[in-house]
């Protein structure tokens, strides 16, 4: 086998953009950043958790209390 044909694999530093956890593990990069881990994601939480992107989760709140009314 070429010696050439693998990547080079690191221990990569990874960040929790949620919760801030940080750990390390192996990848063929040095570095990764996360939306969600293991610490904060509702599936192994077991807890609800809404995340806001661009304010979506309001628009969304008004759009149902629009409708409610009518």
């Amino acid at each position: 086998m070429k010696p050439t044909g693998h990547p080079k694999y690191f221990q990569a530093a990874v960040k929790c953009a949620t919760c801030g956890t940080a750990f390390e593990l192996g990848s063929t990069r040095t570095e990764l950043r996360v939306d969600v881990c293991n610490s904060c994601h509702p599936f192994y939480t077991g807890k609800q958790m809404i995340m806001d992107t661009a304010g979506q989760v309001e628009r969304f709140q008004r759009r149902l209390e629009r409708t409610q009314r009518a």
